[in-house]
C-alpha cells in the first residue's frame, strides 16, 4: 500500500509579514467582520483579549455584512481615517 500526500508542492515562495502597527495608549483598532456567521462574536473576544494584554486601546467595529462582497470604498475611507490598526476576521 503506498500512501500519498494530497497537498501539491507551492509554486510561489512565502512572503514574510511585515507591516505592524504598535499597540500602544490611545491605539484604535479596527475589528472587520467579513459576514460569515459568528465573525461578530469572534472580534468580540479578540477586543477583549487585547483590552487585557494592551491598556489604553479603543476599538471601532465594522461589518461588511456579506462575505461575497469586498469592503466598500466609503467603509474603507472611514477605517483608514480613524484607526491605526485593522483585523479582519472570518467566521464559521
Amino acid at each position: 500500500m503506498e500512501f500519498l500526500d494530497p497537498r501539491a508542492e507551492p509554486l510561489a515562495q512565502p512572503e514574510p509579514y511585515d507591516l505592524s502597527q504598535p499597540l500602544e495608549p490611545g491605539t484604535t483598532v479596527a475589528l472587520l467582520a467579513n459576514g460569515y456567521p459568528d465573525s461578530v462574536p469572534f472580534l468580540e473576544h479578540i477586543e477583549a483579549a487585547l483590552s487585557e494584554a494592551f491598556d489604553g486601546l479603543t476599538f471601532k467595529h465594522y461589518d461588511k455584512g456579506d462575505a461575497s462582497v469586498v469592503v466598500s470604498p466609503e467603509m474603507l475611507a472611514e477605517i483608514e481615517e480613524e484607526c491605526q490598526a485593522v483585523i479582519a476576521a472570518y467566521g464559521h
